[in-house]
């Protein structure tokens, strides 16, 4: 995809070219090509303070792949994808169809330009949909029509809240907004999520705070590192598997939750800086 000029004529409906987007600055971070010279700003500044900071993106989207392929094995066949961002290599849908190609999956996001590529790349697949809504507001996506009419929640599902809820500030309110879809969730479901970690050690917590103060004091205006505690207090009431064949279950760092095969080299302080779990609602 090409990247976008910032001229009307070229910006899709919805879109201020002067406003950067989460979505966007974490899709440049992955190779995308769908960014302003505002998210390029971002991006920059962010690279600055900890150069290692892509590590971040990609280490969220390799745990999300591989939570999704693990996923297959239970044979749930219906996945609702919050936040799910501009289309990359390997969308959610892509990895489970291939296992299974009645999976049925529902894509959430409210950013314009995510939604206008979202349902471009996904007009001829009638077993995918894309849903404009807030997130944030349980109700908005729990209620809507279409994400109704494809999932059943009568039966177990999937529900992906990756690198979503560090955008809410609010220390209170992020974990009542998961507990409203967990609530929401039959018994046997699963949650797939990630968030921004404060690792709570000398070496770490400065990465963690330094990338936390651009995105929350910078136009973006959200983007929380919380401890671990913290975090795992969101996923209350679910049973968490084993991120590896070495740890007991929970949270991990997102490039530890079953890697693909054994690193070459350590990881980088930034990519300490996320931890993802999958658990089951019993």
């Amino acid at each position: 995809m090409a990247t976008h000029a910032t001229s009307p004529s070229q910006v899709p409906v919805g879109v201020d070219p002067t406003r950067p987007s989460i979505a966007r600055v974490y899709g440049g971070f992955l190779g995308g090509k769908d960014v302003y010279d505002v998210d390029r700003q971002i991006m920059a500044k962010i690279s600055a303070a900890v150069p290692e900071a892509v590590d971040i993106a990609r280490g969220n989207r390799g745990f999300l792949n591989r939570a999704c392929r693990f996923l297959t094995q239970t044979n749930i066949p219906q996945f609702l994808d919050c936040g799910s961002g501009l289309p990359t290599a390997e969308n959610t849908h892509q990895i489970v169809q291939r296992h299974n190609d009645e999976a049925r999956v529902v894509y959430v996001d409210n950013d314009p330009v995510v939604l206008a590529h979202g349902r471009a790349l996904l007009e001829d697949n009638v077993r995918v949909r894309m849903v404009g809504a807030d997130i944030f507001e349980p109700r908005q996506v729990l209620e809507n029509e279409i994400v109704r009419s494809v999932l059943d929640f009568s039966e177990p599902l999937v529900l992906l809240q990756v690198g979503t809820l560090h955008h809410v500030t609010d220390d209170t309110k992020a974990p009542a907004i998961m507990r409203e879809y967990v609530d929401a969730l039959p018994s046997g479901s699963y949650v797939v999520f990630s968030h921004f970690v404060d690792p709570e050690t000398p070496e770490l917590t400065p990465i963690a705070k330094r990338i936390e103060h651009i995105l929350v004091n910078g136009p973006i205006g959200a983007g929380r590192f919380r401890t671990r505690d913290e975090i795992a207090a969101m996923l209350a009431g679910l049973e968490l598997v084993a991120p590896n064949a070495q740890d007991p279950p929970g949270l991990s760092v997102c490039d530890a939750w079953w890697p693909d095969g054994p690193r070459l080299g350590g990881l980088s302080g930034a990519a300490q800086c996320i931890i993802g779990g999958v658990g089951r609602k019993p």
